[in-house]
């Protein structure tokens, strides 16, 4: 079979993420410099290969100081990690429309494997003759696990960041 690579579409997508504030409340973020692809066996997606990765400098949450603490070594510490990458090992259907994603996430040299899962949008033509696809990647993981430690603890209990990050990533895909 032969294979069909896609590129990523930036004004068309987005790699958000939410993480509650004082243990009531979210704080979104995105990142605004990335680069993704896709190689799949012409348009069947089963085991399709997903490389992903992001300019932690980019990190945006609508607050400068705020994402300036996260570009610091209590968090992403860009001096040393400059770039967050995904490499996917495999792309599951699960049924129509549905599939799961599973790779390795590397943040801060830590790589761990997640598994996530993807609404498949479909495959459109655009009005300028180009073919494209559209993902929406959901899911939580575990910060500390890729090091990402820095908290404070809340007078009435609780603190201020939670452990918990959950994913909101719209992607669209065009085809090369």
């Amino acid at each position: 079979m032969a294979t069909t690579k896609w590129a990523i579409d930036p004004t068309h997508s987005e790699i958000g993420f939410k993480v509650k504030h004082m243990m009531f409340t979210n704080v979104s973020g995105k990142f605004n410099d990335y680069e993704a692809t896709i190689a799949s066996d012409e348009n069947n997606f089963e085991n399709a290969a997903i490389n992903f990765s992001a300019d932690i400098k980019s990190i945006d949450t609508g607050n400068t100081d705020r994402d300036n603490h996260l570009r610091s070594a209590d968090f992403f510490d860009i001096e040393n990690s400059p770039k967050m990458t995904f490499k996917s090992s495999s792309f599951t259907k699960v049924n129509d429309g549905n599939y799961e994603l599973t790779g390795k996430l590397n943040i801060r040299r830590i790589e761990k494997e997640v598994k996530l899962p993807v609404e498949f949008s479909g495959i459109m033509t655009d009005p300028w003759g180009n073919t494209k696809i559209g993902l929406n990647i959901t899911g939580k993981i575990n910060r500390k696990d890729w090091g990402l430690n820095w908290n404070s603890a809340l007078e009435a209990g609780g603190v201020l960041v939670s452990d918990d990050v959950r994913l909101n990533i719209e992607l669209q895909f065009a085809k090369q």
